[in-house]
């Protein structure tokens, strides 16, 4: 016999399931969950809840829990004893973007942010002006909002602000989450090749987006990126990495049946990015609309992709009545998403950061905007690669290219190297020559510890160090630190 409140989630660390576990928990529900790999920021969301993370048994599922979601990390190729349990008892399953849509989004005003880099930061702004603007929006955002100290927000309003995710949704729904969000209205951030166990080639990943954007209604809206690149951030800076086969959004939008505005840095955009500047302590911008001025912005964040970002949501909020006085007042309180350039420590003059880059451009990204917000100081690249793209070749040239925008880099082996076929798995070997041979300093180890080893001792005053990683990279975070501050404690003491 079932318990009809009760929801168990199958792979609960994972970002938006642990998520889903909170507006669970929020509607009444009793929830538990399971998983293999609990690491912050999710693990410690989930205590804040009082969710205890039990390890995979069968034994979880009795007595049976009147919903079963599995997420889309589960996989019948790793033999969990849980999914195996449940598959033999024929018990029903869900996947987490069909519990989204059942309990939370029908009948919704449902504003879905969805591209290949940028859409939990800009899904984080958006809902922060919807809440500035008391509104009082639900939302679902892939990391942890800094503003609201949280992922999600369940409220009675009608307005539901979702980050759309292109991955697919479970093992047994192999089509995009986005598309069961049905949108009143879409942002389209960028759209690149990514996810290459699941995407063959571009045109399929175009292919999903297209999709998503013939789910919006005539009376709706999307708002798109007009692919026109910042041309003055970078400074002196080496080039960002060419050739990552991004999308034309035009291709995209061309059959969209609402109206769809774009946003960026082009002469002829509705929403047009001028006079952006970029300062070791915030950035601003001003906005035209449709050629004439209409806001000034500035916030503490660094880099243009955070600008784009914000004029998306800014644009997506106009669109629905909000002031432009309130929109300036939120985007200049905004504050950022956990793991997107997030100080971890500063430790006898070295600057930890975090950030989640894990695509060549995001990696570009993120290097670029530190070169900006930290000027004249030497920037350290600890990459792990880790993504189910960047651990097979598809990218290997760009990956080198992005990180010769560091001085110093650093590459972890290949997480779970074993799992890709050696033919299409990423040659790290040949990743390090291509950087050294653009005359920067690179070596590769197997692992946290040895790189923490490596690395710590050759770290000086005004070192800025960017780890970046879409995992747990072995604790990497907290180990750095305290090797450095036992390294700055015995010095201290000669």
């Amino acid at each position: 016999m079932s318990e009809s409140r009760h929801a168990h989630l199958i792979g609960i660390c994972g970002t938006a399931m642990a998520s889903l576990a909170g507006m669970l928990a929020r509607r009444g529900f009793r929830v538990t969950g399971s998983d293999a790999a609990a690491y912050p920021p999710m693990s410690d969301f989930l205590k804040t809840l009082g969710i205890d993370v039990k390890p995979y048994t069968a034994e979880n599922l009795r007595p049976e829990p009147g919903m079963l979601i599995v997420g889309n990390a589960i996989s019948r190729a790793h033999n969990n004893p849980e999914l195996e349990a449940a598959l033999d008892r024929r018990l029903p399953l869900k996947s987490m973007a069909q519990v989204v849509y059942e309990e939370f989004l029908r009948g919704r005003e449902t504003l879905v942010v969805a591209g290949t880099h940028g859409k939990t930061t800009t899904t984080s702004m958006l809902a922060w002006i919807f809440h500035v603007a008391k509104k009082r929006p639900s939302f679902l955002i892939g990391g942890i909002a800094e503003n609201f100290q949280s992922s999600f927000a369940v409220e009675d309003s009608e307005y539901f602000i979702i980050e759309g995710d292109e991955y697919d949704t479970a093992f047994f729904d192999k089509g995009p989450k986005f598309l069961h969000y049905f949108p009143a209205a879409a942002i389209l951030t960028s759209v690149e090749f990514d996810h290459a166990d699941i995407y063959p080639d571009l045109d399929a990943v175009k292919t999903a987006f297209k999709r998503l954007v013939n789910l919006v209604p005539r009376k709706g809206r999307v708002i798109a990126w007009d692919g026109q690149p910042n041309c003055v951030e970078a400074g002196d800076s080496p080039a960002p990495p060419k050739g990552t086969l991004a999308a034309n959004l035009d291709d995209c939008v061309a059959k969209a049946l609402c109206p769809v505005e774009r946003y960026g840095f082009g002469e002829n955009s509705a929403w047009r990015i001028v006079d952006a500047g970029f300062a070791p302590d915030h950035t601003s911008w001003r906005v035209l609309r449709n050629g004439k001025p209409w806001a000034d912005f500035e916030f503490p964040l660094a880099g243009s992709y955070n600008v784009l970002n914000a004029t998306a949501a800014a644009a997506m909020a106009a669109s629905y009545g909000i002031s432009a006085d309130n929109i300036v007042h939120a985007i200049r309180t905004f504050k950022s998403v956990k793991r997107r350039l997030e100080v971890k420590a500063e430790i006898a003059g070295v600057t930890i950061i975090d950030d989640f880059a894990h695509h060549p451009t995001a990696i570009a990204g993120t290097l670029t905007a530190l070169r900006t917000r930290y000027p004249n100081r030497r920037l350290w690249a600890i990459f792990e690669p880790r993504s189910n793209t960047l651990r097979r070749a598809v990218f290997q040239q760009q990956l080198a290219e992005s990180l010769t925008l560091a001085d110093e880099v650093v590459v972890a082996s290949v997480f779970k190297a074993e799992a890709i076929p050696e033919a299409e798995r990423l040659d790290l070997a040949a990743v390090i020559a291509d950087v050294n041979r653009r005359g920067r300093s690179a070596v590769q180890l197997p692992e946290a510890d040895a790189i923490v080893a490596h690395a710590a001792p050759r770290m000086k005053p005004g070192d800025v160090v960017a780890i970046l990683s879409n995992g747990g990279f072995g604790g990497i975070y907290e180990k750095l630190p305290a090797r450095l501050r036992e390294l700055h404690a015995a010095a201290s003491q000669k």
